[in-house]
């Protein structure tokens, strides 16, 4: 309801850090810092691209990713 004819709903995905980021490559921080997450358990709300799919994949194991 509400939504013009021909929009499209993009994917949302809820991102939490769930490691440190202490012991990792400093392109791990980057990205990190780059997502704008900086605690952890820290989540933050993003619409999926293909830069995004890029990002999680390289700090996949220190992060969480659930579908909004």
């Amino acid at each position: 309801y509400g939504l013009r004819r021909g929009f499209k709903m993009e994917k949302q995905v809820k991102v939490t850090l769930v490691k440190s980021t202490i012991a990792c490559l400093p392109k791990q921080k980057a990205v990190v810092a780059a997502l704008g997450l900086k605690k952890i358990n820290q989540s933050k709300i993003f619409t999926v691209n293909a830069a995004l799919e890029g990002q999680l994949a390289l700090v996949a194991h220190m992060v969480k990713v659930e579908n909004v």
